[in-house]
C-alpha cells in the first residue's frame, strides 16, 4: 500500500485541495522532460514540469494481480516538446515514466505513485496517444534460453562471436533507384552472391533516415542489377543517393552457421532435437521403430 507523506495526507484530508498530476519522462538518449496538467509551471526534484505542452492523461487501470497497469497519455503534435519527428525517429520508445501526485501550491507535498515505461504509440494527424505501462510489463519478457532447433543468438553478439566487420560479411552501398516504399536497386554489392544479405541489417549513413537501422528481407540479383528489399518501410521515404552499410544475414540454421560463417562451434541451437514428425509417429511393422538412431 502506498503511504503518503504526513503533510500531503493532511492536505488531502482537508476540505479543499490543490492537487495536480505530474509526469517525468526520461528518453533513451538521456533527455528528461516534465509535464503537468496544472496551468502553471511546477518545479521540484530537479525538474521543470511544463503546462500547455499538449499532454493529458486518461484514468489509470490497475489490478491486484500481476497484469500490467496501464494508462494512456494524449498529446498534440504541434507541441514544441513532443514533435512528430521525434516520435517517428523512436526517441520516445520505451522511455521511462514517473507519475507524481503533487500539491501545486506547495510542491514539497508530493508522492511518487508509480514508475513505468512508454509502450505503444499511436499517431493521428493532429495528435498522438502513448501507452504508459507499469514495471510489471518487464515480467512478460522472455528470459533465458529456448530449447529449439534454431539458434537463439543474435548474429554478431558475444554468444555468436561472428565479426560482422569482416569484409566478407559487410559492404557499403548506395541507392540508385526505387521500387516501392521498401525496395530499391543499389550499387556497391556486386561482389556478393544472391541472398548473402537476406535477413541481415542495414545502417543508413545519409539521406532522410540517417542513423537508423533496418532489417533486410531479401537480396536479389537480376543480371547486373542488385535489389534490396527491407522487412518494413523506413520511417521516412528512401531517397536515391542515400548511402548505407549492410551486414550479412543468418537464418539461424545449423547448416548456414557452418557453411556461411564457419561458426558451428558457437551455434546456440539444438539442431538434433526431434521434430513433430517424431512425436506423432506410431508403432508399425518393419524397421521404422526399431530404436535405431534417427
Amino acid at each position: 500500500m502506498k503511504s503518503f507523506p504526513p503533510s500531503l495526507q493532511d492536505h488531502l484530508d482537508s476540505s479543499t485541495t490543490t492537487i495536480a498530476w505530474c509526469w517525468r519522462l526520461t528518453r533513451g538518449d538521456g533527455a528528461v522532460f516534465g509535464f503537468t496538467d496544472h496551468d502553471q509551471v511546477l518545479i521540484f526534484d530537479g525538474s521543470t514540469f511544463e503546462p500547455g505542452s499538449g499532454f493529458t492523461a486518461s484514468e489509470l487501470r490497475s489490478g491486484s494481480d500481476l497484469s500490467v497497469d496501464a494508462q494512456e497519455a494524449e498529446g498534440v503534435l504541434t507541441s514544441t516538446i513532443i514533435t512528430e519527428t521525434d516520435i517517428l525517429d523512436g526517441y520516445w520508445d520505451n522511455a521511462s515514466v514517473e507519475i507524481w501526485r503533487v500539491n501545486w501550491a506547495d510542491t514539497d507535498q508530493r508522492v511518487l505513485l508509480r514508475r513505468g515505461a512508454i509502450g505503444q504509440i499511436r499517431r493521428g494527424r493532429p495528435h498522438f496517444v502513448a501507452e504508459m505501462r507499469s514495471l510489471a510489463h518487464v515480467l512478460g519478457q522472455t528470459v533465458g534460453r529456448t530449447f529449439q532447433a534454431g539458434c537463439d543468438a543474435a548474429l554478431g553478439d558475444p554468444r555468436c562471436a561472428v565479426d560482422l566487420n569482416d569484409p566478407a560479411f559487410t559492404a557499403s552501398g548506395t541507392v540508385v533507384a526505387l521500387s516501392g516504399d521498401r525496395g530499391f536497386a543499389v550499387s556497391g554489392l556486386s561482389g556478393f552472391t544472391e541472398g548473402w544479405f537476406a535477413l541481415g541489417t542495414l545502417h543508413w549513413l545519409s539521406g532522410a533516415n540517417t542513423g537508423r537501422w533496418a532489417e533486410v528481407l531479401s537480396h536479389a540479383i537480376s543480371g547486373a542489377d542488385v535489389k534490396i528489399t527491407l522487412l518494413e518501410a523506413p520511417v521516412r521515404p528512401v531517397e536515391v543517393g542515400s548511402a548505407f552499410d549492410i551486414f550479412a544475414g543468418c537464418d539461424k540454421h545449423f547448416a548456414t552457421c557452418q557453411s556461411k560463417f564457419a561458426n558451428a562451434v558457437n551455434f546456440r541451437g539444438f539442431p538434433h532435437i526431434p521434430g513433430q514428425d517424431t512425436i506423432i509417429r506410431y508403432a508399425a511393422r518393419g524397421d521404422a521403430n526399431a530404436g535405431d538412431v534417427l
